[in-house]
């Protein structure tokens, strides 16, 4: 089908047909049925703004536009073709109508607006969400650099931002309709608050924000290593520090630029040195304290330029743009296209044979855009290799997409395997490295759980918390640090008993698992972490979460020497003001480091892989998925505490044990739930202080086996609903609750530790 504009032929745009929410219907229509029908469809907003001279850029649209013509709009607008995504499209818009072309980091998602108008006399009606996006550059670009596409555009011209408001809130006749006063509106508003902010008042915040960590120097023992052996040490360090370049990106594709930005700055006022060291604390412009608000926006992000990005203008050097990052954390992080929703995965997941749904939902690769990959080599749609019905989703394994940064890290890898001389952690540092390049991580993580060594090294993508969409993407991570053998030795009683904890499980025996394996269990003092460790600190960990390997092999676990730390800092002072007088005296050392090993055991029994109602086999992760880690922690911390309790009846741990573990575990809870209830360990123990039974020694074993009971029989049956209802029922900020983490707040009691690695340090100054 055709339509014809000033004599010529083009072919007819089809939209996809939504919902009044937004949601797609699965239909698609012509462009013109759907503006003739007034159906709900998708289109985009580029508003290109001046940060020198608070200006915006406006373009004159054409005489022959259907809606609006030859009156003055917004810097880029399009509908989003059938089949399309939103950024790749505002991309393309911003190119076709202006002939510049910006990488995707340059776009700003601010907004979705909702435009509901009728023009024409009844003959054209407008219902349509628009994806706002903002596009920052330094100066003007010259106009005469722009290709403007006579079908769309007349003329472009700026006009400062708070002039342009004006004309808005007059309805100025000459310029398209936006209501100011609604919710389009807050464009201004960011803007103003953006540009507007007093660097004092911002530095003061920021140590504020700071100031909720105690500073902690962490160190261990290097008597007995061999030169040899602490050369191996400086090597994995370094194949650390790599981790956490990699680990930057996966928060954000942006991300390594500002960080790179921040550092540069960083000595140039307090304000920016504040901004890079509380940075480095949550690796992102995202505070983890503070449920992930922005402290930071693109104002404050690397400047890069583009010499290419238009026709060039003679003396003119190019556009020079921020690098953007959206003031809400994406749910995706930098594992899915920014863009991408559940529906549009679940669709092209569904349409791939088995073996490679398997691959979609894996944890060790990312999925990407071919349309997306199409603009950034410059190339036009029609130069796409592939059939036309390809969907427009592909997968990338991290062997390929983190390329460069694990090739280095593979080679220190396996230098640092030639010089140990321990043999365990010889296959484990060749079996990693190798791991890095083929994307097969089964061999190396079963390396890890047998390894026996004093230098003890934890390398790889393991955690899924980052990925909150879906909780299928592995983030990587780096703990080395030496074994503490007396720690590790009176801990085995712990991984001994797994099985006898799987078998009296409260659950019904059909989601009991026959093949629970003892787990090893090291306590280690951290020498150095690297990669996904932001905002509060690890104590412990239980891996690897590849259910293969735990059906097969079982887990390992490890605890850190950070916990009495945190007890001494933070725990006992939280005792002091949360938890009643006389009950304070059972809060103790001991309690809270026994329950944080039987929180790390229980990761490692209850449902993992599972039959679904209707036969088939799957796994809690992939059923739940982005309720997961919330309820896996939770499960941690309740069956925790039942498992305690079981070990205490059995007689292998002491009977006097039992009131001093309910109450310190609760002072826990308060400590843990001020990481904030978006953080899976802090939505996690808001469920114990909901409950308002822990104070109650009568009525506390009850409350836990029946929560126990109904968490772990939701993962048996890997019910989302269920699992959402019950994480929406308890993970709340009730006024009790509220009031005393107000309490803590007031006398300053830190929420976490920010630790310091002087050995690590020093190896890394030396190696410079």
């Amino acid at each position: 089908m055709a339509d014809h504009m000033n004599g010529q032929a083009i072919q007819e745009e089809y939209f996809d047909v939504l919902t009044k929410t937004g949601e797609k219907t699965g239909i698609t229509k012509p462009r013109r049925d759907v503006h003739r029908d007034g159906d709900y469809h998708r289109a985009v907003h580029v508003w290109i703004v001046v940060e020198s001279t608070q200006e915006v850029l406006l373009q004159r649209r054409s005489d022959c536009k259907d809606s609006w013509p030859g009156v003055w709009d917004i810097s880029s607008a399009g509908h989003i073709s059938a089949g399309d995504s939103s950024l790749v499209s505002a991309r393309r818009e911003l190119h076709e109508e202006l002939g510049i072309l910006l990488p995707k980091d340059a776009f700003e998602l601010l907004f979705v607006f909702l435009q509901e108008s009728i023009l024409n006399d009844g003959k054209f009606i407008n219902n349509e969400f628009n994806d706002v996006y903002l596009v920052t550059v330094v100066d003007p670009i010259p106009l005469e650099a722009f290709t403007l596409q006579e079908s769309e555009v007349s003329a472009v011209k700026y006009i400062p931002v708070e002039e342009y408001r004006c004309l808005l809130a007059k309805e100025d006749p000459q310029c398209v309709p936006y209501d100011v006063n609604g919710k389009y509106g807050q464009i201004f508003e960011i803007l103003s608050k953006r540009y507007k902010q007093n660097a004092e008042a911002r530095a003061l915040t920021l140590q504020k924000q700071l100031n909720r960590y105690a500073r902690v120097s962490l160190e261990a023992e290097l008597t007995g290593f061999s030169s040899a052996d602490k050369e191996a040490l400086t090597l994995v360090v370094k194949a650390a520090r790599i981790i956490d370049q990699i680990f930057f990106l996966q928060v954000w594709y942006s991300n390594p630029s500002l960080r790179d930005w921040l550092e540069l700055h960083a000595d140039e006022s307090q304000l920016n040195k504040l901004k890079w060291i509380y940075y480095l604390v949550n690796k992102s412009p995202w505070s983890s304290l503070d449920e992930n608000e922005a402290f930071l926006t693109t104002a404050d992000s690397a400047v890069m330029l583009l010499p290419e990005a238009t026709k060039p203008v003679a003396g003119w050097k190019g556009v020079e743009y921020r690098t953007s990052f959206p003031v809400v954390k994406p749910p995706g992080a930098n594992f899915y296209p920014p863009d991408m929703d559940k529906l549009e995965f679940e669709l092209w997941k569904n349409s791939l044979p088995e073996d490679k749904k398997k691959e979609a939902t894996g944890f060790f690769n990312v999925i990407k855009r071919k349309s997306e990959r199409i603009l950034d080599e410059l190339l036009s749609p029609a130069q796409q290799s592939g059939s036309s019905d390809d969907h427009d989703l592909y997968i990338v394994p991290y062997s390929e997409e983190y390329k460069a940064f694990l090739t280095k890290a593979s080679d220190l890898l396996h230098k640092a395997g030639d010089l140990t001389s321990s043999s365990s952690l010889k296959k484990l540092l060749h079996s990693k490295a190798e791991a890095f390049l083929s994307n097969e991580y089964y061999d190396s993580d079963i390396a890890w759980m047998e390894l026996d060594s004093k230098l003890d090294i934890t390398i790889g993508p393991y955690e899924t918390y980052e990925d909150t969409i879906f909780g299928y993407k592995a983030t990587f991570e780096a703990f080395i640090g030496v074994r503490d053998d007396e720690g590790t030795s009176q801990l085995k009683l712990f991984g001994d008993n797994l099985k006898v904890l799987e078998k009296n499980l409260p659950m019904d025996n059909v989601y009991k698992s026959e093949d629970v394996i003892a787990a090893p269990i090291r306590v280690v003092r951290l020498i150095y972490n690297a990669g996904d460790v932001k905002g509060p600190q690890t104590v412990a960990f239980n891996l690897p979460n590849d259910e293969r390997i735990v059906k097969d092999r079982g887990t390992s676990m490890v605890m850190l020497n950070v916990s009495e730390a945190k007890f001494n800092l933070i725990l006992q002072p939280i005792a002091d003001i949360c938890i009643t007088e006389e009950q304070r005296k059972y809060v103790d050392f001991d309690s809270f480091f026994t329950h944080t090993i039987c929180h790390e055991c229980c990761h490692g029994i209850g449902p993992h892989t599972i039959t679904l109602p209707n036969g088939q086999k799957s796994t809690v992760r992939l059923e739940l998925q982005d309720l997961h880690s919330a309820l896996e922690e939770a499960k941690a911390d309740i069956v925790g505490l039942w498992a305690l309790r079981f070990l205490v009846n059995e007689n292998l741990l002491p009977n006097t044990l039992i009131k001093s573990m309910y109450v310190s575990f609760l002072a826990g809870c308060f400590r843990s739930v001020r990481f904030g209830l978006e953080e899976a360990h802090g939505k996690a123990p808001s469920f114990c202080i909901l409950t308002g039974h822990f104070l109650s020694f009568d009525k506390v074993e009850n409350a836990v086996e029946s929560l126990s009971r109904e968490i772990l029989t939701i993962q048996g049956r890997g019910d989302k609903d269920a699992a959402k209802v019950l994480l929406s029922k308890h993970s709340v900020m009730s006024q009790p609750l509220k009031s005393a983490l107000e309490k803590l707040e007031a006398v300053k009691v830190p929420v976490d530790i920010l630790p310091d690695f002087p050995i690590a340090n020093e190896i890394l100054r030396k190696s410079v």
